[in-house]
């Protein structure tokens, strides 16, 4: 599918940046974007914004009235996305949130927001990638999708790592599902 000219400029500017490498890619924006326009998703959950490009993706897929909430530790790099979502006429559907997502998650949760949620994606930090799982799960709606981006972390998950912290966490994940 052709890709929507701020979400290729945000892409590439993400590029650029030092952790560039570790968004998600044109292709699995796509598929999801894709996977919420087929259970029509109104509302979704991003964990680790970055500069907001899986966000972007998400809330293109949203219909008008849709909603992401979107959270980063770091306010710079979802700065470097913000025009973009202007540009896109996406920026009211995004919710940034400047705070851990754990956090996050259980102010949504404690609002009474358990259950509404469509899609969710998580790529914030692998340390917490077991709690992210176990809080979506509880705010995310029967037939609902969760993305957990990474899980085949370049091969490190094939067997039990040993002394790579973030790998051990995704391993023991996916132990666990």
């Amino acid at each position: 599918m052709p890709e929507h000219p701020a979400l290729r400029s945000l892409r590439l500017l993400s590029l650029e940046q030092s952790q560039g490498d570790s968004m998600m890619t044109c292709e699995q924006a796509q598929l999801l974007a894709n996977l919420a326009r087929l259970i029509q998703a109104k509302k979704g959950l991003d964990l680790g914004t970055f500069t907001g490009y899986s966000a972007l993706t998400m809330s293109l897929a949203l219909p008008a009235d849709g909603s992401m909430v979107t959270c980063e530790v770091d306010m710079q790099p979802p700065e470097l996305g913000r025009s973009l979502w202007r540009q896109a006429e996406a920026e009211p559907k995004i919710d940034l949130r400047l705070k851990p997502a754990l956090e996050t998650l259980d102010k949504v949760r404690a609002a009474g927001e358990a259950g509404t949620f469509d899609v969710a994606v998580a790529d914030a930090d692998k340390e917490n990638c077991d709690a992210y799982y176990e809080r979506c799960l509880q705010l995310l709606q029967p037939g609902g999708i969760l993305a957990v981006l990474r899980v085949l972390w370049s091969g490190k998950v094939l067997q039990p790592p040993q002394g790579n912290m973030a790998a051990e966490c995704v391993w023991n994940l996916e132990e666990r599902i």
